[in-house]
């Protein structure tokens, strides 16, 4: 595994569907609590066999012993972060494994801040047999991740972001020259 090398991203639900793909993750770094992916105009296909894509650059963090992971969104009007609520990142054969449980944290430019999804977590808790301890782990975790954003801990900071989107332009610039 190294710097540039392009993954797949497989989102699965509880009850062990795969509920979404990504085409493209160019691995930017590995720390020893995350890796950091970059795409841009990525290709994404739903459960139902439909596919769409990507609006704008994200910068992509799996966390290795934790249970999210955040994407940074890169609009006209700022940095948006979207956050999963999902089991810590499990690589194999190129391709990024998580289960997402629902719950989802949005971050906006102006610094607002907005839980999603409750309904959906609600519904999936009873449909797939969440235990009692795993709603506990999804909801403490939901309250960890608006601590670490308030507190601007990584990534939540715009110059990490701008750092590792010029290393994915750098590593895209290298592989058209080759």
């Amino acid at each position: 595994m190294k710097k540039g090398d392009n993954f797949l991203i497989h989102g699965y639900k509880h009850n062990g569907s795969l509920y979404k793909v990504w085409y493209e993750a160019v691995l930017i770094d590995e720390t020893e609590d995350y890796y950091v992916f970059a795409n841009n105009n990525a290709r994404v296909k739903e459960s139902d066999g439909s596919t769409w894509r990507t609006k704008e650059i994200a910068i992509l963090f799996y966390f290795k012993n934790n249970w999210f992971n955040i994407i940074a969104q890169m609009k006209k009007k700022g940095i948006y972060y979207y956050c999963n609520i999902a089991s810590p990142v499990v690589l194999e054969d190129n391709t990024i494994k998580f289960i997402d449980y629902d719950l989802d944290l949005r971050v906006f430019p102006d610094g607002r801040y907005r839980i999603l999804d409750r309904d959906e977590f609600n519904e999936h808790k009873k449909e797939m047999n969440y235990s009692e301890k795993l709603s506990n782990i999804i909801n403490y975790k939901l309250s960890e991740l608006i601590k670490k954003y308030k507190n601007k801990e990584i990534p939540f900071n715009n110059d990490i972001i701008e750092k590792y989107k010029n290393e994915y332009f750098n590593i895209i610039k290298e592989d058209n020259f080759l």
